[in-house]
């Protein structure tokens, strides 16, 4: 007879099944673009996550198709947190308000809300000192320029995707009031400057002692 495994427990080893692993939360990608991007291994743990896509481009192959603004195949409560990096500066102002309305919908009570944007207030001090054509930094799809963070990546731009268009753009403050008008409680914003982004953790209330379990307290760098 076979014996059992040395990392078997009793009751497996006596012939009793294993109990059941937890099944995995669920993090809501919004915006997620081609599925080579994925949050689930660097923000989210993969061994407790699980992702679902969301996108307003078909191209991207998300799993939902649709406007951040109207998520109707998103059921009210069925996420444990939405995550949000770049897309609500491809908003008109008057739009903004009903996505976070849409964001804390989707969240079940003590879910949270990770969300990154540009900060056009560090950008505006360079605009100031006319170097808006020095670059900000490098990233993987090249330099990132002044222009590119207020009114969205210029050679995306140029071939035609529209989808990458900025209408409207945050500071804190502006920030914090969106989040708690639309019924968010901040639990931080701060500024990652290497990005020139602002970065918030916001949760739909109540939230538990330890509602940010099995998530990563920064957000990734890359």
């Amino acid at each position: 007879m076979p014996q059992p495994s040395a990392d078997l427990t009793g009751l497996e080893a006596a012939g009793r099944p294993a109990a059941p692993m937890p099944p995995r939360r669920t993090v809501l990608n919004v915006g997620c673009g081609p599925r080579t991007i994925t949050v689930i291994g660097t923000v989210f743990p993969a061994e407790e996550w699980q992702e679902l896509r969301l996108d307003i481009d078909p191209a991207a192959r998300p799993d939902i198709v649709a406007s951040m603004t109207d998520m109707p195949a998103v059921p009210d409560g069925s996420v444990d947190a939405v995550w949000s990096s770049h897309n609500l500066e491809h908003l008109d102002p008057h739009e903004v308000p009903r996505a976070l309305r849409e964001f804390l919908r989707v969240l079940r009570p003590g879910g949270h809300l990770l969300l990154a944007v540009p900060d056009i207030q560090t950008v505006a001090k360079l605009v100031a000192e006319d170097r808006v054509d020095e670059p900000l930094y490098q990233s993987g799809v090249g330099p990132i320029y002044p222009l590119d963070v207020l009114y969205g990546f210029g050679p995306a731009l140029a071939a035609g995707n529209r989808f990458m268009a900025h209408r409207t753009g945050f500071t804190p403050r502006m920030l914090g009031a969106l989040l708690q008008e639309a019924g968010f409680k901040p639990a931080a914003i701060w500024r990652r400057a290497e990005a020139y982004e602002l970065q918030v953790r916001a949760y739909r209330p109540p939230a538990p002692a330890n509602a940010l379990d099995g998530i990563a307290r920064e957000f990734p760098t890359a």
